[in-house]
């Protein structure tokens, strides 16, 4: 359907009924074919299609929900038609939610439409013309494209199911839309080349290493030939030989994909990379880069404030760090002391059991604390295991896995054990507190867990939010006691201290002409983080400009809000409470969150 047919049936579209989410968006059956769709009515019906629409465009998505169907499709990427149909859907939102009064609405459902309606307005600013023509033709580098992402996915240890004949079948046609999404982003590279739009030499020579790693890999060893290798006892011998030929061909194929993008990027594209490695080097790189700090922020800022910010905050922490140095008395420079505790085995676990004791040990630790900060608690409980060690080498420090929103499969706080002698314990209290409580598992539990919320607000969230919030929760350690040892507060600051150069490297790469080894030296200087930390996390910001700004920003804007609170509140103000605020409604955007804050200040003002 064309963009400007679509804005005039949205005039006249009919919603369907409103789905039970909460009790005041229920109606008793016999009386709802009678009475007119209240706006809070409307509005959830408006969610809920909308919802289904992007599921429509989106197959991945449901398979992530737990939902096969359509799970023979990856999707449409990268072609005209699925761009501009995310477009018209967007439009369609937003022209249905002009339809509904929000003065109507409940206080929650209030916040719900301008979350809606925040999201659809980012929505259609990252869809213009000119974003996507500064985008869409550099559709891989090492840390984005499909082919970072499928091998795991297709390997049968995914989202996806791998229980039946028809779930292998679909991941065989699944294989097709890859393949031809891999075939059409070297069209995309070439539309680059031709409009002057060019990813970078860096990021370029790291997606060829990648791709001559897959292509290394024996097919019989490959990620794709993964379900075959596992497939349930029920499958008949017949089906078993059949699917695991069919496995091979298509593996095949996807070598072949793989081999094709390889020469490409190694025999045309690299030769006409952009040498720099900011965005403000590149065509349009300035305006894009201001699109993503919104985005990504949530916040109406620019890369010179997060600049400056970012360096009175790391110069900041690095005043604590020579206090815990001159609090443990260790005599020489900064440096010095932080390759003492890199080095010194007294801050070495001693086997990977004691390790997962200390984790236990700390969970306790915590769990002592949290009634006084938190009267809202997750149904789910917060399991504490290692990485398996088949994926631990190249797992991250740690990361948590959400349970089910009913509770019957809890949330999972997973740390890494491998190559021991890396692992600092000096971040270990830090470390549990982000992933696990009060960090990820309280927010992402507690906002699955409200079913009062439509499915977006239940399941999404912006980065800012989220991580802001992990970042935040680390900070707790402070008044919960557990930085009082000088060494758990080294690591927490060195945790910090990272968050911190994020915003001076960030725009200083992509909004001030810094080169890749400016961006290194800064860090080194400045922290603990041995060389090879520092590349990969430099390469990372480079691959995805903005992404890092979330942590940080996130974080002060909560602390930001709880001062405010406790100056206007006074006696009256109740961590507790303002933490319920805080969560019970999802991972806002940072702008609706401090509306949503100052609100709840004035009602207790009021009261």
């Amino acid at each position: 359907m064309h963009i400007r047919a679509a804005l005039l049936a949205a005039t006249a579209f009919v919603l369907p009924a409103a789905p039970a989410l909460a009790d005041n968006h229920s109606a008793a059956p016999e009386a709802a074919a009678e009475q007119p769709q209240t706006e809070g009515e409307k509005l959830f019906a408006l969610f809920a299609d909308s919802d289904q629409r992007q599921l429509a465009l989106n197959p991945l998505s449901r398979l992530f929900r737990g939902d096969d169907k359509d799970a023979d499709k990856l999707g449409d990427f990268l072609t005209d038609a699925q761009f501009l149909a995310g477009r018209t859907d967007t439009q369609l939102n937003m022209a249905l939610l002009a339809q509904i009064d929000r003065s109507k609405l409940s206080a929650t459902d209030q916040l719900a439409y301008d979350v809606f309606k925040y999201n659809q307005e980012q929505s259609l600013k990252a869809s213009t013309d000119r974003i996507r023509a500064l985008t869409e033709v550099r559709p891989v580098n090492h840390f984005s494209g499909f082919h970072t992402f499928y091998p795991s996915f297709a390997s049968g240890t995914g989202a996806a199911p791998f229980r039946t004949v028809a779930n292998y079948e679909d991941n065989l046609s699944r294989h097709d839309d890859y393949i031809a999404i891999t075939d059409r982003a070297i069209e995309k590279f070439r539309d680059g080349m031709e409009s002057g739009v060019f990813e970078t030499k860096l990021t370029i020579g790291n997606v060829i290493s990648q791709l001559d790693t897959q292509i290394g890999i024996p097919i019989a060893d490959s990620q794709f030939m993964g379900p075959v290798k596992k497939f349930p006892e029920d499958f008949s011998e017949e089906d078993k030989t059949r699917l695991t030929a069919a496995y091979e061909a298509k593996t095949q194929e996807i070598y072949a994909a793989h081999t094709r993008m390889r020469d490409f990027l190694r025999d045309e594209y690299l030769a006409v990379a952009r040498d720099s490695v900011g965005l403000s080097q590149m065509k349009g790189g300035e305006e894009l880069y201001a699109q993503l700090i919104e985005s990504t922020t949530t916040l109406p800022l620019d890369a010179n404030t997060i600049h400056e910010l970012g360096l009175k905050e790391v110069a900041r922490v690095k005043s604590d760090l020579l206090k815990v140095q001159a609090e443990v008395g260790f005599e020489g420079t900064l440096n010095e002391f932080f390759d003492f505790v890199r080095t010194d085995e007294q801050f070495k676990p001693e086997s990977r059991e004691a390790l997962t004791q200390s984790y236990y040990d700390l969970g306790k630790e915590v769990d002592k604390k949290i009634g006084e900060y938190f009267s809202l608690l997750p149904k789910s409980e917060l399991v504490i295991k290692p990485y398996d060690p088949s994926i631990e080498q190249f797992s991250a420090g740690g990361s948590y896995q959400s349970g089910t929103p009913d509770g019957s499969r809890p949330g999972t706080f997973y740390f890494n054990a491998y190559d021991l002698p890396s692992r600092l314990t000096t971040g270990n209290m830090t470390l549990y507190l982000h992933e696990g409580a009060p960090g990820h598992h309280f927010q992402i539990s507690l906002a699955q867990e409200n079913e009062a919320l439509p499915a977006f607000m239940r399941f999404g969230g912006t980065t800012a939010f989220v991580e802001g919030w992990a970042l935040y929760a680390e900070t707790l350690g402070y008044e919960m006691g557990f930085f009082e040892d000088p060494w758990n507060r080294y690591g927490t600051l060195q945790d910090e201290q990272l968050r911190a150069m994020r915003l001076v490297v960030d725009t200083g790469l992509h909004a001030k002409g810094w080169s890749r080894e400016k961006a290194i030296d800064f860090m080194l200087e400045n922290s603990g983080m041995t060389r090879t930390e520092v590349v990969s996390e430099v390469e990372r910001y480079i691959a995805i400009p903005s992404q890092a700004l979330a942590y940080k920003i996130g974080a002060l804007k909560i602390q930001e809000l709880r001062a405010r609170a406790e100056e206007q509140l006074g006696g009256d103000f109740d961590i507790k409470d303002f933490h319920a605020q805080v969560l019970n409604t999802g991972g806002l955007p940072l702008a609706v969150l401090e509306a949503k804050i100052d609100r709840w200040i004035a009602a207790q003002k009021g009261g």
